[in-house]
């Protein structure tokens, strides 16, 4: 009787949960994501054919395992992009915690492979480099503190995450990996500055950053090394600079033709910081501006969904995951051309390691899962009710 009087009334049921990720999610920035991979696979074939021929192996040994840890690292990725902030966030604390009691523990358990820096667990049949692990769990916990400090009698969260970033910055710099530490500051400072920093606060702490650079120069061989080594006015063309400097020169804007490069029976890690050094010579300048803009795909389009994010961690966490996604490109990129120093840092979901491929799919699940479209109103408009 009552459906008579007053109709029907529509009840619909929980939306099933792959649906609503695919609707939800950022596809250009998943397809991005995708053919990065893709891309990297190719030219790992070309890149590592060399590599395992010189350790003795079949010649697809290392395509076959970054094919695997990329299955793995996708399958994680996709698994994170479906959590919501509040799982993104307990995940990222469990993660950090763990791999940062990894990295306290790498002077006495650590290997640094003969290349003089401790960075490494090795169990023989594979290695782990827990650093990579520990920059997503900072910037997730760094954006609770940060967060946590808008609240009315919040905690200073601001000075927690401050207090942490320098104990992460210099256990990192006594590996050394000068890289990984300017990596974790630099997504610190973006969310800082997201935060509500004050601009004169910001340029102290680039000022102490110098300040910092200027001691390890002076206190650092392996550092001064390489500044000295990126100053040179002469590059040696028997150095990994070198060989990859001329490979990008010979390949022009079109390449040499696919398998016909040479640098990468020259370069020991062709496969991995240099990757980018073998497209540049096969495929030419075509191929990288592609790859370039498929990082910027990602990084802007998260930028800009967040920029509508009302929730301070979203914005904030996620903010540093897609910034420091960008930046770790750029710094692989700058090395190969020699616009900046050598880093020994990984192309992501480019390069070759099981370590770097799994941890950027942890990142970028989460990153995922931060950008996808919720039910709120968007900070523009609450902005606008504010001002009337």
């Amino acid at each position: 009787m009552t459906e008579m009087a007053f109709g029907t009334v529509p009840v619909r049921a929980g939306e099933p949960v792959l649906p609503k990720w695919w609707r939800t999610i950022d596809k250009w920035a998943l397809g991005a994501v995708l053919a990065l991979f893709g891309l990297g696979m190719l030219l790992g074939l070309a890149a590592s054919v060399p590599l395992a021929e010189r350790n003795g192996l079949e010649p697809f040994y290392y395509v076959k395992r970054q094919a695997f840890f990329g299955v793995v690292a996708l399958g994680v990725m996709l698994g994170i992009s479906m959590l919501d902030p509040k799982q993104v966030r307990r995940l990222g604390v469990i993660g950090f915690v763990g791999a940062f009691v990894a990295v306290m523990l790498l002077p006495v358990l650590g290997t640094d492979f003969g290349k003089g820096a401790v960075r490494w667990y090795s169990f023989g049949f594979a290695s782990i480099q827990p650093s990579e692990f520990l920059k997503p769990g900072f910037v997730i916990i760094s954006g609770w503190f940060m967060a946590a400090a808008h609240d009315v009698g919040g905690p200073k969260g601001r000075l927690y995450s401050f207090l942490l970033m320098v104990i992460i910055v210099v256990a990192l710099a006594l590996q050394p990996d000068f890289g990984q530490a300017s990596l974790v500051l630099f997504a610190w400072s973006v969310m800082y500055f997201i935060s509500g920093a004050p601009i004169a606060l910001l340029t102290g702490i680039g000022a102490l950053t110098v300040a910092g650079g200027f001691f390890a120069y002076n206190f650092s061989e392996h550092f001064a090394r390489r500044i000295n080594g990126f100053l040179s006015t002469d590059v040696d063309p028997r150095t990994q600079i070198g060989y990859a400097t001329n490979a990008i020169q010979e390949g022009g804007f079109f390449g040499v033709g696919v398998g016909q490069g040479s640098v990468k029976w020259s370069l020991p890690d062709a496969h991995t910081d240099f990757i980018i050094a073998v497209a540049a010579e096969e495929y030419g300048l075509i191929l990288v501006l592609v790859i370039i803009a498929l990082y910027a795909t990602v990084v802007i389009r998260s930028l800009l969904r967040l920029m509508r994010e009302r929730d301070p961690f979203t914005r904030l966490a996620g903010s540093g995951l897609a910034c420091a996604f960008g930046v770790q490109a750029i710094i692989n990129m700058g090395v190969a051309v020699r616009l900046l120093p050598a880093k020994g840092m990984t192309l992501p979901f480019v390069s070759y390691g099981g370590s770097s491929v799994i941890a950027s799919g942890i990142a970028v699940g989460m990153l995922l899962a931060l950008t996808r479209t919720r039910p709120q109103g968007q900070i523009s408009d609450i902005l606008a009710r504010r001002g009337r």
